[in-house]
Protein backbone atom coordinates (compact mmCIF):
# COMPACT_ATOMS: atom_id res chain seq x y z
CA UNK A 1 0.00 0.00 0.00
CA UNK A 2 3.02 2.65 0.78
CA UNK A 3 5.02 1.38 -2.09
CA UNK A 4 1.96 2.52 -4.41
CA UNK A 5 1.15 5.58 -2.43
CA UNK A 6 4.73 6.21 -3.16
CA UNK A 7 4.95 5.96 -6.59
CA UNK A 8 1.45 8.09 -7.01
CA UNK A 9 3.52 10.91 -5.53
CA UNK A 10 6.23 10.30 -7.41
CA UNK A 11 4.03 9.89 -10.66
CA UNK A 12 5.60 11.61 -13.69
CA UNK A 13 9.34 12.50 -12.18
CA UNK A 14 12.10 10.39 -13.81
CA UNK A 15 12.52 8.95 -10.06
CA UNK A 16 11.13 5.77 -8.29
CA UNK A 17 10.79 4.46 -4.28
CA UNK A 18 13.72 3.30 -4.25
CA UNK A 19 15.68 6.31 -5.40
CA UNK A 20 13.83 8.66 -3.48
CA UNK A 21 14.90 6.21 0.07
CA UNK A 22 18.40 6.35 -1.04
CA UNK A 23 18.42 10.06 -1.03
CA UNK A 24 16.45 10.37 2.02
CA UNK A 25 19.07 8.06 3.95
CA UNK A 26 22.16 10.26 2.46
CA UNK A 27 20.46 13.20 4.22
CA UNK A 28 19.92 11.59 7.07
CA UNK A 29 23.48 10.09 7.32
CA UNK A 30 24.85 13.82 6.73
CA UNK A 31 22.48 15.66 9.59
CA UNK A 32 24.26 12.75 11.65
CA UNK A 33 23.71 13.70 14.98
CA UNK A 34 21.29 16.29 14.35
CA UNK A 35 18.62 13.85 13.19
CA UNK A 36 19.30 10.74 15.69
CA UNK A 37 16.63 9.97 18.31
CA UNK A 38 14.18 12.62 16.25
CA UNK A 39 10.46 11.00 16.40
CA UNK A 40 8.83 11.54 12.80
CA UNK A 41 7.16 14.65 12.82
CA UNK A 42 10.33 16.05 14.19
CA UNK A 43 12.63 14.33 11.54
CA UNK A 44 10.07 15.60 9.11
CA UNK A 45 10.41 19.28 10.08
CA UNK A 46 14.14 18.94 9.58
CA UNK A 47 14.15 17.51 6.46
CA UNK A 48 11.77 20.08 5.21
CA UNK A 49 14.66 22.83 6.16
CA UNK A 50 17.43 20.94 4.72
CA UNK A 51 15.36 20.89 1.65
CA UNK A 52 14.49 24.61 1.64
CA UNK A 53 18.14 25.48 2.74
CA UNK A 54 19.26 23.53 -0.31
CA UNK A 55 16.82 24.93 -2.72
CA UNK A 56 17.90 28.61 -1.62
CA UNK A 57 21.81 27.66 -2.19
CA UNK A 58 20.89 25.79 -5.54
CA UNK A 59 19.05 29.14 -7.00
CA UNK A 60 21.55 31.77 -5.59
CA UNK A 61 24.19 29.78 -7.36
CA UNK A 62 22.52 29.88 -10.51
CA UNK A 63 22.06 33.68 -10.29
CA UNK A 64 23.99 35.30 -12.55
CA UNK A 65 24.63 37.69 -15.48
CA UNK A 66 26.55 38.52 -18.71
CA UNK A 67 29.57 39.99 -17.57
CA UNK A 68 28.83 42.94 -20.28
CA UNK A 69 25.73 43.41 -18.02
CA UNK A 70 27.91 43.52 -14.66
CA UNK A 71 30.75 45.43 -16.57
CA UNK A 72 27.95 48.37 -17.28
CA UNK A 73 26.45 47.53 -14.15
CA UNK A 74 29.84 48.45 -12.31
CA UNK A 75 30.26 51.37 -14.13
CA UNK A 76 27.01 53.10 -13.07
CA UNK A 77 27.46 52.52 -10.06
CA UNK A 78 30.59 54.78 -10.03
CA UNK A 79 28.26 57.59 -11.25
CA UNK A 80 29.82 59.59 -8.45
CA UNK A 81 33.22 59.80 -9.86
CA UNK A 82 34.94 62.42 -11.68
CA UNK A 83 33.54 62.76 -15.55
CA UNK A 84 37.23 61.40 -16.08
CA UNK A 85 37.32 58.78 -14.27
CA UNK A 86 34.10 57.48 -15.51
CA UNK A 87 35.11 58.17 -19.11
CA UNK A 88 38.54 55.89 -18.02
CA UNK A 89 36.48 53.29 -16.98
CA UNK A 90 34.18 53.07 -20.10
CA UNK A 91 36.99 53.07 -22.43
CA UNK A 92 38.44 50.17 -21.01
CA UNK A 93 35.34 47.84 -20.35
CA UNK A 94 34.44 48.67 -24.11
CA UNK A 95 38.08 47.47 -24.64
CA UNK A 96 37.16 44.58 -22.55
CA UNK A 97 33.89 43.57 -24.27
CA UNK A 98 35.83 43.65 -28.42
CA UNK A 99 37.42 40.36 -26.87
CA UNK A 100 35.37 37.26 -28.95
CA UNK A 101 32.86 35.68 -26.64
CA UNK A 102 33.31 37.66 -23.61
CA UNK A 103 30.08 39.66 -23.21
CA UNK A 104 27.88 36.91 -23.09
CA UNK A 105 30.20 34.84 -20.77
CA UNK A 106 27.57 34.20 -17.41
CA UNK A 107 29.60 36.12 -14.84
CA UNK A 108 29.56 33.20 -12.50
CA UNK A 109 31.11 30.83 -14.69
CA UNK A 110 33.92 32.69 -15.10
CA UNK A 111 37.56 31.40 -13.94
CA UNK A 112 40.91 32.87 -14.00
CA UNK A 113 41.80 31.91 -16.97
CA UNK A 114 39.16 33.11 -18.49
CA UNK A 115 40.18 36.60 -16.97
CA UNK A 116 43.72 36.03 -18.22
CA UNK A 117 42.62 35.58 -21.66
CA UNK A 118 40.34 39.00 -21.66
CA UNK A 119 43.72 41.03 -20.29
CA UNK A 120 45.84 39.62 -22.41
CA UNK A 121 44.11 39.65 -25.46
CA UNK A 122 42.71 43.73 -24.73
CA UNK A 123 46.19 44.81 -22.98
CA UNK A 124 48.80 42.86 -23.80
CA UNK A 125 50.63 45.14 -25.61
CA UNK A 126 51.39 47.64 -22.71
CA UNK A 127 52.22 46.31 -19.08
CA UNK A 128 50.61 49.85 -18.13
CA UNK A 129 47.33 49.32 -19.91
CA UNK A 130 47.52 45.02 -18.09
CA UNK A 131 48.15 46.18 -14.40
CA UNK A 132 45.12 49.27 -14.91
CA UNK A 133 42.96 46.43 -16.66
CA UNK A 134 43.35 43.96 -14.14
CA UNK A 135 42.05 46.88 -11.70
CA UNK A 136 39.35 47.32 -13.50
CA UNK A 137 38.16 43.72 -14.43
CA UNK A 138 38.09 42.86 -10.18
CA UNK A 139 36.25 45.80 -9.57
CA UNK A 140 33.62 44.46 -11.82
CA UNK A 141 33.64 41.21 -10.03
CA UNK A 142 33.74 42.63 -7.13
CA UNK A 143 30.59 44.98 -8.30
CA UNK A 144 28.99 41.31 -8.78
CA UNK A 145 29.55 39.84 -5.50
CA UNK A 146 27.87 42.57 -3.79
CA UNK A 147 25.07 41.78 -6.54
CA UNK A 148 25.09 38.09 -5.78
CA UNK A 149 25.94 37.66 -9.35
CA UNK A 150 29.01 35.56 -8.57
CA UNK A 151 30.88 33.67 -5.56
CA UNK A 152 34.42 34.23 -6.07
CA UNK A 153 36.43 36.74 -7.38
CA UNK A 154 38.50 34.61 -10.19
CA UNK A 155 40.86 38.10 -10.88
CA UNK A 156 42.32 37.01 -7.15
CA UNK A 157 44.41 34.17 -9.56
CA UNK A 158 45.66 36.45 -12.04
CA UNK A 159 49.25 37.83 -11.22
CA UNK A 160 49.54 41.28 -12.07
CA UNK A 161 53.03 41.96 -14.80
CA UNK A 162 55.64 43.76 -12.72
CA UNK A 163 55.64 47.74 -13.76
CA UNK A 164 59.35 48.36 -15.31
CA UNK A 165 60.00 52.23 -13.29
CA UNK A 166 61.96 54.14 -15.48
CA UNK A 167 64.97 55.83 -13.13
CA UNK A 168 63.92 59.17 -11.52
CA UNK A 169 65.91 62.01 -13.26
CA UNK A 170 65.12 65.53 -11.20
CA UNK A 171 64.87 68.28 -13.49
CA UNK A 172 68.40 70.48 -12.44
CA UNK A 173 68.24 73.96 -11.42
CA UNK A 174 68.71 74.75 -14.26
CA UNK A 175 65.58 73.69 -15.97
CA UNK A 176 63.69 75.09 -13.36
CA UNK A 177 64.90 78.62 -13.79
CA UNK A 178 64.05 78.07 -17.87
CA UNK A 179 60.60 76.89 -16.51
CA UNK A 180 60.31 80.23 -14.27
CA UNK A 181 61.60 82.91 -16.72
CA UNK A 182 59.23 81.42 -19.31
CA UNK A 183 56.14 81.63 -16.64
CA UNK A 184 57.49 85.51 -15.87
CA UNK A 185 56.38 86.52 -19.44
CA UNK A 186 53.31 88.24 -19.38
CA UNK A 187 51.64 85.18 -22.00
CA UNK A 188 52.78 82.84 -19.66
CA UNK A 189 51.63 85.15 -16.25
CA UNK A 190 48.44 83.45 -15.45
CA UNK A 191 50.41 79.97 -15.01
CA UNK A 192 53.23 81.54 -12.43
CA UNK A 193 51.11 79.39 -9.66
CA UNK A 194 50.13 76.22 -11.10
CA UNK A 195 53.87 76.23 -11.94
CA UNK A 196 54.86 76.87 -8.12
CA UNK A 197 52.43 74.35 -6.85
CA UNK A 198 53.48 71.41 -8.99
CA UNK A 199 57.55 72.55 -8.01
CA UNK A 200 57.46 73.25 -4.74
CA UNK A 201 54.38 71.34 -3.79
CA UNK A 202 54.74 68.50 -5.64
CA UNK A 203 50.91 68.52 -6.41
CA UNK A 204 49.77 66.58 -9.89
CA UNK A 205 48.85 68.57 -13.19
CA UNK A 206 45.34 66.76 -12.76
CA UNK A 207 45.35 68.37 -8.98
CA UNK A 208 46.34 71.50 -9.64
CA UNK A 209 43.72 72.75 -12.75
CA UNK A 210 40.81 71.53 -10.37
CA UNK A 211 41.86 73.20 -7.58
CA UNK A 212 39.89 76.58 -6.84
CA UNK A 213 41.62 79.89 -5.74
CA UNK A 214 40.53 79.50 -2.27
CA UNK A 215 42.19 76.60 -1.73
CA UNK A 216 45.53 78.42 -1.36
CA UNK A 217 46.17 80.11 1.20
CA UNK A 218 49.05 82.98 1.18
CA UNK A 219 48.39 83.50 4.91
CA UNK A 220 48.50 80.49 6.38
CA UNK A 221 51.27 79.24 3.68
CA UNK A 222 49.04 76.15 2.78
CA UNK A 223 47.55 74.46 -0.04
CA UNK A 224 44.72 72.29 0.58
CA UNK A 225 43.62 69.44 -1.84
CA UNK A 226 40.05 68.59 -1.54
CA UNK A 227 38.93 64.81 -2.10
CA UNK A 228 37.36 65.50 -5.48
CA UNK A 229 40.42 67.56 -6.87
CA UNK A 230 42.85 64.30 -5.42
CA UNK A 231 43.88 61.72 -7.53
CA UNK A 232 43.31 58.77 -5.27
CA UNK A 233 40.26 60.39 -3.95
CA UNK A 234 41.79 61.68 -0.38
CA UNK A 235 42.37 65.32 0.69
CA UNK A 236 45.50 66.49 1.91
CA UNK A 237 47.07 69.79 3.46
CA UNK A 238 50.82 70.35 1.87
CA UNK A 239 52.67 73.70 2.90
CA UNK A 240 53.29 76.34 0.33
CA UNK A 241 56.76 76.34 0.40
CA UNK A 242 59.57 79.43 -0.89
CA UNK A 243 56.13 81.55 -0.61
CA UNK A 244 58.66 84.67 -1.21
CA UNK A 245 58.41 83.53 -4.82
CA UNK A 246 54.31 84.13 -5.00
CA UNK A 247 54.93 87.86 -4.12
CA UNK A 248 52.93 89.95 -6.53
CA UNK A 249 51.24 86.57 -7.77
CA UNK A 250 47.54 86.75 -8.16
CA UNK A 251 45.95 83.31 -7.21
CA UNK A 252 44.58 82.24 -10.29
CA UNK A 253 44.17 78.84 -11.99
CA UNK A 254 43.88 79.46 -15.95
CA UNK A 255 40.91 77.64 -17.47
CA UNK A 256 42.26 75.61 -20.88
CA UNK A 257 45.04 74.69 -18.27
CA UNK A 258 46.34 71.57 -19.85
CA UNK A 259 47.09 73.56 -23.21
CA UNK A 260 48.64 76.54 -21.07
CA UNK A 261 50.54 74.01 -19.62
CA UNK A 262 52.12 72.54 -22.61
CA UNK A 263 52.32 76.37 -24.07
CA UNK A 264 54.75 77.20 -20.83
CA UNK A 265 56.94 74.16 -21.45
CA UNK A 266 57.27 74.75 -24.76
CA UNK A 267 58.22 78.61 -24.36
CA UNK A 268 60.75 77.10 -21.84
CA UNK A 269 62.57 75.05 -24.39
CA UNK A 270 61.18 71.72 -23.98
CA UNK A 271 60.72 69.48 -27.04
CA UNK A 272 60.40 66.14 -25.03
CA UNK A 273 58.77 66.22 -20.96
CA UNK A 274 58.64 63.46 -18.63
CA UNK A 275 55.29 62.81 -17.26
CA UNK A 276 55.39 64.05 -13.69
CA UNK A 277 58.75 65.80 -14.02
CA UNK A 278 58.06 68.10 -11.74
CA UNK A 279 56.51 65.70 -8.84
CA UNK A 280 59.52 63.86 -9.51
CA UNK A 281 61.85 66.77 -9.01
CA UNK A 282 59.76 67.73 -5.57
CA UNK A 283 59.82 64.30 -4.30
CA UNK A 284 63.93 64.21 -5.07
CA UNK A 285 64.91 67.00 -3.53
CA UNK A 286 62.27 67.19 -0.63
CA UNK A 287 64.01 63.48 0.54
CA UNK A 288 67.37 64.89 -0.02
CA UNK A 289 67.05 67.91 1.88
CA UNK A 290 64.47 67.54 4.38
CA UNK A 291 65.35 63.80 5.36
CA UNK A 292 61.62 63.13 6.14
CA UNK A 293 60.22 60.26 4.31
CA UNK A 294 56.64 60.21 6.40
CA UNK A 295 56.12 64.18 5.99
CA UNK A 296 56.83 63.06 2.47
CA UNK A 297 54.51 60.92 2.17
CA UNK A 298 51.79 62.97 3.64
CA UNK A 299 52.44 65.95 1.31
CA UNK A 300 52.69 63.97 -1.57
CA UNK A 301 49.03 61.83 -0.85
CA UNK A 302 50.41 58.40 -0.44
CA UNK A 303 48.81 55.54 1.58
CA UNK A 304 52.20 54.33 2.16
CA UNK A 305 55.69 54.84 2.15
CA UNK A 306 56.96 51.94 0.12
CA UNK A 307 57.05 53.74 -3.30
CA UNK A 308 59.01 56.10 -2.07
CA UNK A 309 60.89 54.07 -0.44
CA UNK A 310 61.90 51.75 -3.33
CA UNK A 311 62.15 55.29 -6.20
CA UNK A 312 63.63 57.47 -4.30
CA UNK A 313 66.11 56.90 -1.58
CA UNK A 314 68.70 55.57 -4.13
CA UNK A 315 69.16 58.47 -6.74
CA UNK A 316 72.67 58.85 -8.65
CA UNK A 317 71.82 61.77 -10.43
CA UNK A 318 70.88 63.32 -7.36
CA UNK A 319 73.12 65.58 -4.84
CA UNK A 320 72.58 67.64 -2.10
CA UNK A 321 73.72 70.65 -3.36
CA UNK A 322 71.43 70.67 -5.97
CA UNK A 323 68.36 69.88 -3.27
CA UNK A 324 69.38 72.78 -1.18
CA UNK A 325 69.13 75.02 -4.07
CA UNK A 326 65.85 73.95 -4.99
CA UNK A 327 64.89 75.06 -1.40
CA UNK A 328 66.70 78.33 -1.31
CA UNK A 329 69.06 77.96 1.17
CA UNK A 330 72.23 78.00 -1.00
CA UNK A 331 72.87 80.34 -4.15
CA UNK A 332 72.86 79.57 -8.01
CA UNK A 333 76.28 79.44 -9.12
Amino acid sequence: MKSRLAEKILKGLPVGAGDSARLLLEVVEELGERAAGLERVELLRLLRRVLRAGVTAVVAAEQTVSFEHAAWSSVEARAGRRAATRRDLRHFVRRMLRVDGVGSHPLRSMSAADCRRVLSVAFGASVHSYRKGRAILHSIFAHGLRQGWCSMNPVDGVVAPVAQENEIVPLTVDELGRLEAAAARPEHADMRLSLHLMTYCGLRPAEVCRLRADDVSYATQEVVVRPLASKTGGGRVIPLRRIGLLRGVPRVIPRNWQNRWRALRRAAGFSHWQADSLRHTFATYHLLHFRNLSELQLEMGHGTPALLRSRYTNLPRANRRAADVFWGQMPVK
